[in-house]
């Protein structure tokens, strides 16, 4: 099958959406398929992306312009992808270029698919809600309700987004998830020595994008009233993101005098990133929205307990699971549940046991692949 991508920018700094589209483009091809990923900023594509056996080809054209119109030349290599691909995958409602890249689809009875990847759940729509309704009048509900499949990658989601499209049809596939960097894990020291950890003091992790949205702010009034509480434990923060709700949350940190129980390490990857999972006894997101949360897999594969909201479209299957408890977003929630969790060894244990468990079989890459590969078929049906 012939599948081509559709992703304006490569920069994993843009958050979840990126790492998604390298990771299915990358097991597309690998399982056999000939896929495209096209875009007009690759920086950070894979080296690997040459289009030889097993991996995806790159594919650039010139930057749109602000309303996703594109260039004559831009127009024409978007084009010529498109007339040769079985089947077009776009991402996220809101990209502009999409609407352009779709109607191109329409013309040339291409089938396409729009993962929506969390942008239309119920906080997502309340955040500059009536820019959004407007867009989506304008122009989004057509390129969703003309779309072969709307795929969301939680039944929450499916829910919650379906009232944006009512003449459009979703479809439910998990994200893949790059099991192979947690199959064999690096063990905790690589961390702990990195970051200059106390293996002695309990640690609670938060890592992801750096933004009002994932609740950070919840996290550090948490670590103050495990403080006042007398509870011994050391908070990590890592991510990059909004610099303006990072400056908060230094500051945050030091009107709570939480200096020596509350750190920042910024951006955090590769082993490191996954021995920093395990040097941790809890991971903790208090986030109001997140459409699959790939950290959250993350943790769970490194045998670390989770602790989250229903702002995540898949807590149900998180707490089916044994591994992830769901609480309200606040601080006395999330004070309370690590707190438990800290003084209960043996059901850290068994959480992160059962997390690591579900990870692999739920989102074993070869089963999810599949969903994939069906969902394409069925959209060119």
């Amino acid at each position: 099958m012939k599948i081509l991508h559709v992703m304006s920018r490569l920069r994993l700094e843009d958050g979840g959406v990126v790492r998604a589209v390298i990771d299915l483009a990358g097991a597309s091809a690998e399982a056999g398929h000939s896929v495209a990923v096209a875009t007009w900023d690759g920086a950070d594509a894979p080296e690997t992306w040459n289009g030889s056996a097993g991996c995806p080809r790159l594919v650039t054209f010139d930057q749109p312009t602000r309303t996703g119109s594109l260039s004559l030349s831009a127009a024409g290599v978007v084009r010529d992808e498109i007339r040769a691909a079985d089947v077009v995958h776009l991402h996220t409602p809101w990209d502009q270029v999409n609407r352009t890249v779709g109607r191109l689809c329409e013309s040339l009875e291409t089938p396409y698919v729009v993962s929506i990847h969390g942008m239309l759940d119920d906080w997502s729509m309340s955040q500059r809600g009536l820019k959004k309704r407007f867009y989506l009048a304008y122009a989004g509900r057509r390129l969703l309700e003309r779309a072969a499949f709307v795929h969301c990658t939680a039944g929450a989601e499916l829910e919650q987004s379906k009232v944006w499209y009512p003449r459009g049809t979703g479809r439910v596939v998990p994200l893949v998830f790059d099991i192979e960097p947690y199959r064999e894990l690096p063990g905790p020291e690589l961390a702990r020595e990195s970051f200059d950890i106390d293996s002695g003091t309990p640690t609670v992790l938060f890592l992801s994008r750096i933004h009002v949205k994932k609740g950070v702010h919840v996290l550090v009034k948490a670590a103050a009233h495990l403080r006042d509480a007398g509870v011994e434990c050391r908070t990590l923060i890592a991510g990059t993101g909004d610099l303006a709700y990072e400056s908060g949350i230094r500051s945050q940190i030091d009107a709570m005098k939480l200096g020596d129980r509350v750190r920042l390490l910024g951006m955090v990857k590769g082993q490191e990133k996954v021995s920093l999972y395990q040097a941790a006894d809890v991971f903790a997101l208090p986030t109001s929205q997140e459409n699959f949360g790939f950290v959250l897999p993350e943790a769970l594969a490194c045998g670390t307990p989770a602790i989250t909201t229903k702002g995540v479209d898949i807590w149900p299957e998180l707490e089916g699971s044994g591994s992830t408890m769901i609480v309200e977003q606040t601080h006395e929630a999330f004070a309370e549940a690590i707190a438990g969790l800290l003084v209960d060894d043996e059901r850290k244990r068994d959480m992160g046991n059962k997390g690591r468990a579900w990870v692999i079989d739920y989102l074993e890459p070869t089963s999810v692949q599949r969903r994939y590969d069906a969902m394409y078929a069925d959209a060119g049906g």
